[in-house]
């Protein structure tokens, strides 16, 4: 019988909120600093989604004169990987994760900032609270849409993650 886990609420509002705020990208200077000098900016992170922007600029783009496709992809991945640090960051046990596979797929240029939304929010808290409560490692997909500032679809990534508990309680 596995034992019943709750996620600490709490903790995900305040990584929720630390995520959004100015912290946050100071966090991205040291840490992450390509994606704090390409304009990597998390706008919107909430229980059931994740909104990421990267503005089209000289340093992201490439001489086809749209944004680079590995900026697009950081943004994407950033996407996800927010969501998953809500529900993982401080909760016990801790949890391990990491992307296992990309795929994308472009659709037209990027010439303008570039807008991802991943509505898989309420997925990712319940695989980790899945992970959490078994001690198995489990495999989750999330899917992210690219769009331009007209609405158009720019570009659409997937990620699968990989996420274990690091250890059982």
């Amino acid at each position: 019988m596995k034992k019943q886990i709750m996620i600490n609420d709490d903790k995900v509002k305040h990584v929720q909120k630390s995520i959004v705020s100015f912290k946050f990208k100071l966090f991205l200077l040291f840490k992450l600093p390509m994606g704090f000098l390409c304009g990597m900016r998390v706008k919107e992170l909430n229980n059931e989604s994740c909104q990421v922007t990267v503005p089209y600029k000289w340093l992201n783009k490439n001489p086809f004169r749209s944004t680079f496709w590995a900026v697009l992809g950081m943004a994407a991945e950033m996407n996800g990987a927010a969501l998953l640090l809500q529900y993982t960051q401080g909760q016990t046990p801790s949890i391990s994760t990491y992307p296992v596979t990309c795929e994308a797929e472009f659709i037209k240029k990027a010439t303008d900032v570039t807008t991802f939304t991943c509505h898989d929010g309420l997925m990712v808290r319940e695989k980790v609270k899945e992970a959490m409560e078994t001690g198995e490692g489990i495999r989750l997909e999330t899917v992210m849409n690219g769009l331009n500032q007209n609405g158009d679809l720019i570009c659409k990534f997937k990620f699968i993650w990989s996420i274990k508990s690091r250890t059982r309680t």
